[in-house]
């Protein structure tokens, strides 16, 4: 197992948000903490202190205070809440119940007006963490049996808590081992928590706007006119050093001065005064802010380092971050009219959430959906993404009632192991659609070399994700979700006035791996009056062996324009595609575009979209799958594994004894310790070592042909030779994990050889890996018949390798410090598998986790 360059470990913190949304800090507790503590103790309530101490405890004892602020972080540690002027606001601590004891005694305490916000759960999700690291298994606390907000949070966790009452205390005790009803209750929070710190940012009650010019010119007047002129329904306060009216409004030299609630602030000052802007804006009570200002992360190190001290300040002050480098944000719902934005226009309302990364394409992207009559419900561009990002758009997005489709626009995934998981749990239940890369930036896992495009994009379909290529094609799709029922299946009936597109669709159909219905294409003639389309689509539209429709119509003289008396034809279209069940696009060379049908410049462009969404259809019909339990599996063995055996062995995975050895005397001593007979072959290659030197692995059952075959493979190789124990013969495959960038680990499948390398015969599926999701992957490479019996051949255990799958996919999904992992050759039996070789990378993730306790960038 090798170990990549590990950062060095610093305080644990981390800026977490809480069930209202909004964000606070939270980090180890410190000895120079002491005045602050005693001041958080003074602004206890009687009742407070009493259930936290069970006494009065009016003050804290100079010996007591000594003991809380100091802790060893092992035994004894203990977590503050921090507020942005400093104060602390919260504590939760554990202590071991005597020396390298597997429990510890839990507590914590909130102030008075923080209460009822989630800091208790987030506590304790953190000091589980903590404990669990230092051999911690057990948490026991006492609770006054009135105080019931702390008998929630730990009855909330989603632990087996048991609870005894005795002596008035009701004595508490459960395990801290992560559970699946565990991960659930902190997902389920974190989906809660994130969607409110987004909602509050998308409907805000009332806007400060930081460096709109008083002369109306630069960037902040333009979001301040768009503001004004798109009618938004809340206070605008424009805050200003110097001037008293800005764009015909009262200008403010604080934010709070005006005397109104402000939710959202934006600002658009130059870099050096937005740090300044931010904490007026908290002062206000905003909940966040959008940065429209560059000169951060965008401009080299320097403007790195001012944009997280910047999100630092931010978190401890309560506030989300949109941007920096931001085009801004919009909400058409008729009761916000909001545009926070740099585009004077808005497409109009609609049902379509739009996220982008990028701001300079802010403005082209608005006025595209406008132009193709996209209705947007919301609008985000998140610029550098500093704190929100796509996933976040995603919590919320994904219980607006006012949203039914999710397009992104994608340059890079800051968290790709919580996109996936989230794109998988938000495609259940509405579409969502993505331009995202799909290539793999090299070097991303060591050598290892990961999905191909062609396997990455297939990664996205099988989470749900309808990913694309283009902006052009995100439109393409959007357009016909937004507007078309899903299909029920991949048969098309093509319709149409002219022969010509009729065989380009038929050809595209094909290609895109659609099924153009028996009897069609139907041709209509070029003479074909609105009455007879409109009769050939009705015929379509209840035509049981049609799923969805590919219209196509030309005008019967080139150039020529429909007249105003029979020019009714985009009308018996949109007569039928907006009153039936079954999806169509069309193809109409002719300007007259009805509203709500997708129409497109081109055959192609139709039915690729149509395509698109067959698969996505297709997708949401098959059940998810399950994760089932596995035996043998041993999480804390796991974290303290320094091989990469002994790490497979605590997810119950073997791997067959082998010993390097450099010398025949080494071989020798090696196999006598194996036990003869043992297999023998050239060492090397590295991580990436396949069963290329298959040749050449041979089955010893003494010295003397050991001896021999060692001196022939150091001719041949050189020195290195690895001698095994012997196994019995099977048929060879690969398994492996890398991180991808838009999906974390992904596992890959495939059978051993050259030809299967070359050729790229793996399968791809995300971690954790469902039942469905293992069973697919080992069906699923070309050479997977010779699994199965291929001309006369025992078949495997079928069984036996999917659980292999299952664990390794657990195992990658929650150790997110290996970084890569090869399982090569593993030879598969009608009795089950042996694991030859097994090599890991392991060190700090190339990506965020998705594991421990709720924590924001």
């Amino acid at each position: 197992m090798t170990r990549a360059t590990e950062s060095a470990p610093g305080e644990r913190s981390a800026d977490v948000l809480l069930a209202d949304g909004t964000a606070v800090h939270l980090r180890q507790i410190r000895p120079e903490d002491a005045p602050a503590i005693v001041d958080f103790h003074s602004r206890m309530s009687d009742r407070t202190r009493y259930l936290r101490y069970f006494s009065p405890y009016p003050r804290i004892p100079e010996r007591d205070l000594h003991r809380f602020v100091n802790v060893d972080h092992r035994d004894r540690e203990a977590f503050v809440t921090v507020a942005a002027d400093g104060r602390i606001t919260s504590v939760g601590r554990y202590e071991r119940l005597g020396l390298d004891s597997p429990e510890a005694e839990v507590a914590f305490v909130v102030e008075d007006a923080q209460q009822g916000r989630g800091i208790g759960s987030v506590l304790l999700e953190h000091l589980a963490e903590a404990a669990r690291e230092h051999g911690i298994a057990r948490f026991v606390a006492e609770v006054l049996p009135e105080n019931g907000g702390m008998l929630r949070v730990f009855g909330d966790t989603g632990y087996q808590v048991q609870r005894r009452y005795a002596d008035g205390v009701v004595h508490l005790s459960f395990p801290i081992a992560p559970t699946e009803r565990s991960r659930e209750v902190q997902e389920s929070r974190e989906h809660l928590t994130e969607a409110r710190s987004i909602a509050r940012l998308i409907a805000p009650r009332g806007i400060a706007i930081y460096g709109a010019s008083a002369s109306g010119h630069g960037i902040g007047a333009a979001m301040l006119g768009n503001l004004r002129d798109g009618g938004y329904t809340g206070a605008v306060v424009p805050v200003h050093p110097s001037a008293e009216r800005v764009a015909g409004l009262t200008a403010y030299r604080k934010a709070s001065d005006a005397g109104s609630p402000i939710d959202l602030a934006v600002i658009a000052v130059p870099a050096e005064h937005v740090a300044e802007a931010l904490a007026d804006a908290a002062s206000a009570g905003a909940g966040g802010v959008v940065i429209g200002s560059s000169g951060f992360a965008e401009a080299g190190p320097e403007g790195a380092a001012r944009q997280r001290a910047l999100i630092e300040t931010a978190h401890a002050a309560g506030l989300r971050v949109i941007g920096p480098s931001s085009f801004g944000i919009a909400n058409t719902d008729p009761a916000i009219r909001l545009n926070a934005t740099m585009a004077p226009r808005l497409p109009a309302a609609g049902r379509v959430g739009f996220f982008a990364q990028s701001g300079a394409l802010g403005v082209a992207l608005l006025a595209e959906a406008d132009r193709r009559g996209l209705g947007l419900s919301s609008f985000v561009s998140a610029g550098n993404r500093a704190d929100v990002s796509g996933n976040d758009l995603l919590q919320y997005w994904q219980d607006d009632p006012g949203t039914d489709v999710v397009l992104l626009y994608l340059e890079t995934f800051g968290n790709p192991r919580k996109f996936a998981r989230l794109a998988r749990r938000m495609s259940r239940v509405k579409p969502v659609v993505a331009v995202a890369s799909a290539t793999r930036p090299p070097g991303l896992a060591g050598d290892l070399p990961g999905p191909d495009a062609h396997a990455v994009t297939a990664l996205f379909a099988r989470s749900g994700v309808i990913r694309v290529d283009t902006v052009q094609e995100l439109f393409d799709v959007g357009m016909l979700l937004a507007h078309q029922p899903l299909p029920a299946g991949r048969r098309v009936a093509v319709v149409g006035n002219s022969s010509a597109l009729a065989a380009l669709a038929e050809v595209a159909c094909r290609a895109a791996g659609l099924v153009v219905a028996e009897g069609y294409p139907h041709d209509l003639s070029p003479m074909a009056s609105a009455h007879d389309l409109a009769d050939a689509l009705a015929d379509a539209a209840v035509d049981d062996r049609v799923d969805a429709l590919v219209v196509v119509f030309a005008p019967v003289v080139p150039g020529q324009q429909l007249s105003e008396e029979d020019a009714d034809f985009a009308a018996a279209l949109a007569s039928v595609a907006l009153a039936g069940e079954k999806p169509t696009v069309a193809t109409l060379v002719f300007g007259r575009v009805p509203p709500r049908v997708p129409v497109y410049m081109s055959v192609e462009e139709a039915v690729r979209a149509l395509a698109r969404v067959v698969t996505y259809a297709e997708w949401l019909r098959r059940p998810p799958g399950t994760m089932p339990a596995l035996s043998g599996v041993d999480p804390a063995a796991a974290e303290t594994a320094g091989t990469a055996t002994e790490l497979l062995a605590a997810y119950g995975i073997p791997v067959v004894p082998s010993t390097l050895a450099h010398s025949a005397d080494e071989a020798v001593a090696a196999a006598t310790a194996l036990g003869f007979p043992v297999a023998v072959k050239a060492a090397g290659g590295g991580l990436r070592h396949r069963i290329d030197l298959g040749a050449v692995r041979l089955a010893l059952g003494d010295e003397d042909s050991l001896r021999t075959a060692y001196r022939e493979l150091d001719t041949t190789f050189g020195p290195e030779v690895l001698v095994q124990t012997m196994v019995p013969p099977g048929v060879a495959c690969v398994v492996e994990v890398v991180e991808d960038p838009a999906f974390g680990p992904v596992v890959g499948f495939g059978l051993g050889g050259v030809a299967s390398e070359l050729l790229g015969d793996l399968a791809w599926r995300a971690a954790p890996l469902t039942d469905r999701a293992a069973e697919a992957l080992v069906d699923e490479p070309r050479a997977a018949p010779l699994l199965h019996g291929y001309r006369g051949s025992t078949p495997v255990d079928r069984a036996a390798l999917i659980d292999l799958l299952l664990r390794v996919g657990r195992l990658a999904d929650e150790h997110p410090r290996v970084r890569s992992l090869l399982l090569n050759p593993v030879l598969v039996r009608p009795d089950g598998f042996s694991v030859l070789h097994a090599a890991i990378e392991v060190g700090d993730p190339g990506v965020r986790p998705d594991t421990g306790p709720r924590r924001l960038r």
